[in-house]
This record gives C-alpha cells, structure tokens and sequence, in this order.
C-alpha cells in the first residue's frame, strides 16, 4: 500500500530532525570562544547545559499533548487518556535514568565523533534485550540473541575503526576510548530506563506524548537545579572549561554572547528533539515500529555523511563494515528480516496492521535517540 503524503512528510521529518539533533550538538561542540573574566578562548564543553536543553525540548512534548487533547475534545479519540488512574512520579525513575545516560552521551559526544557515537548507540539492543529477560520475564526468539551477538560485533568493529582511525589534537586516541566506552555506559542506562518504563509507565496506557514531556519536565528541573552544585566540583581532565569543574553554565553563556551561532546551533537541539520524538511516535501509530526502527538507523547514515562532508572526521572502510553489521543486529532483534521472508514465502506483502511498538520502538533516542 502506497504511503500518503502525511506518512511521507512524518517519516521525513523523523529523518530529518533525528539527524540534526546529533549533529547540531557536535556543532556546538566544535566552536571556539573567550569564556567570563576575559579567558582565553576555549571549545564550548559544555554537556549537562545541552542536557538541560534537551530535556526542555522533550518539556515541550507536553504542550504537543495538550493540543492533541484539545483536538480529541471535538473528536473523541481514547488514546488520549489513561486507561486507569496514574501517578505521574513513576515517570521519576526513568527520568533519572535519561537524565544519567543523557549527561554521559552528552560528555562522549565532545571526546569522539558524531558518526561513531550514533553507531555505538545501538548497543542499547544488547542490554534492552539482557534486562528484559531478567526484569521482565520475557523470552527473546534465536533471532533476536542473532541480533544481539552481531551487534556485539558490530561494536567491536567501530571500536576498532576508531582505534585504527587518525587523531588529531581535537580527538586524543586516549578520549576517543574514553568517549566511546562512556557511550556503551551510557546505553546500560538508558537500557534500564526503558525497562523501567515498559514495566512501571506504559502498562498504565499513558500516551507516548505526554510520558516524554512528563520525563523531560523532570529531567529538566533536576538537571538545572544540578548545575548550581556542579559549578563548584573540580572535575580535572573531565572538565572542558577554564575553572576546572564538572560545569560551568556562566562560561557557556558568556561564550554564547561572544559567539551567537553557539544558540543557534543549542536551539537545533532543543527543537529538533522535540519534533523528533512527535514524529517518532506518529510514525509507529501510521505506519509501523518496523519502519521507525529504519528510519532511525537511516539517519546513522545521514549524519555520517554530513559529518564528512564537513570535514568534522575522517573517512575509515571498516566503519561501513561496522555500520552494516550493527545494522543486521538491529533488523534481526527489532524482527525486520520477517517481512522480507513472508514477502519471499508468501509473494506479498504481510500485514502490518495491529503492530505495537516493541520495548526500542517505544522509547525516543536523548540525542537522543531514545533512542
């Protein structure tokens, strides 16, 4: 059946935003100016205010919620409302789990490249589908512990790119493991807030909408509440601003005031994510979870490409070979090869009606991504 221009337009948009959400935080990271107090000019690292401005932008899902609830009012629609009573603080646990595994991607982020970092964020598969045996009781099919042995791979691949690639003084090879270890630390996190959400959040029927805005306004108050103490904890080698601390929000403002295109490319973030993660859910309800998982690893190649072509990282064969690895754990976990094999046995294509979003499909990308 042939998508509608909607469906056309939502799975642009999902492409389209997912893959500046990545790079205009590595845009950001790859600017240059004079902090307060007349210091001298340094990279803006800055990664728990991104956090706090990703988590603004997952806030305002909740003003997307509140439309799509205003519009249900003139046209009944009982997706919109919880099936039974719901405290909102059990969207607490996995808010502080994204918050973690935000923070840790975010200080990642600064230390390797764009690309890399979209790759080795698939090995969330691994530990989703680890802790959803061991939480959840679920029994994961031999395609799936397939998909999660090839993406063992497929990390190690990357890592090994990265390793063989050439650093300059921006990327020590010594960050560049660091960075991407912090990544795969990251994803036990985020592994666990998915998790937490399917056992605690979803089973309550809350709409996708307003569990990220609920998320996201936790997130965002705790977080900024956070910095106030983290400008004060020296942070030595961690640290990418002149005072040596675990932040320095002032320092960040003031090199924004000097070099204005660092709100632009904050305010790329902070939106993208939020139409990323509207798009990400419209997407699974018009179409399927099967495609979204797709399109969210078609933007690993967007952001890939542009990241060549702007010179922000060198090009390295074995992370095609690593891409296309992690690519087939992906398909075989989130059970993309059954289509193709029913289309082959069958000469038609399946059904896809009645296709629920599965414990990836369900949760969004930080610099996402939850996804």
């Amino acid at each position: 059946m042939a998508w509608t221009k909607y469906q056309l337009f939502l799975a642009g948009l999902m492409l389209v935003t997912g893959s500046i959400n990545t790079l205009s935080a590595k845009w950001a990271d790859n600017f240059v100016a004079q902090g307060c107090g007349g210091s001298k000019e340094h990279s803006f690292q800055h990664p728990f205010l991104q956090a706090v401005g990703m988590f603004l932008g997952e806030f305002s899902c909740l003003a997307a919620f509140y439309l799509l609830r205003c519009r249900a009012a003139r046209h009944p629609d009982s997706s919109m409302d919880p099936q039974q009573p719901f405290n909102p603080l059990l969207f607490l646990p996995p808010a502080l789990c994204d918050m973690t595994g935000t923070s840790i991607m975010y200080v990642a982020l600064n230390m390797t490249s764009a690309s890399s970092f979209q790759m080795l964020r698939g090995a969330v598969i691994i530990f989703t589908g680890l802790f959803s045996v061991a939480f959840l009781g679920r029994r994961l099919a031999l395609s799936q512990w397939l998909g999660i042995l090839a993406t063992i791979a497929g990390l190690v691949v990357v890592g090994l790119a990265d390793l063989l690639s050439k650093h300059d003084d921006q990327h020590k090879l010594s960050e560049v493991i660091t960075g991407d270890l912090l990544i795969i630390m990251a994803q036990i996190i985020v592994s666990i807030q998915m998790v937490l959400e399917e056992k605690f959040v979803y089973k309550h029927n809350v709409h996708p909408l307003r569990a990220v805005g609920t998320e996201g306004l936790f997130g965002f108050v705790i977080l900024s509440l956070l910095l106030v103490p983290m400008y004060y904890i020296p942070a030595s080698s961690f640290s990418g601003n002149p005072r040596g601390t675990l932040e320095d929000a002032l320092d960040a403002f003031c090199q924004v005031g000097r070099k204005p295109l660092i709100a632009l490319a904050l305010l790329g973030n902070i939106s993208s994510i939020a139409f990323f993660n509207f798009a990400g859910i419209s997407v699974t309800k018009e179409l399927s979870a099967t495609t979204r998982m797709v399109l969210d690893s078609l933007r690993t190649i967007v952001i890939w490409a542009l990241s060549l072509a702007l010179g922000w990282e060198a090009f390295h064969a074995l992370q095609i070979l690593g891409f296309f690895i992690l690519l087939t754990g992906t398909a075989l976990y989130n059970g993309l090869h059954r289509p193709l094999l029913t289309r082959l046995s069958r000469g038609r294509p399946p059904a896809e009606e009645g296709e629920h979003e599965r414990l990836l499909g369900a949760s969004r990308t930080a610099i996402n991504d939850a996804s």
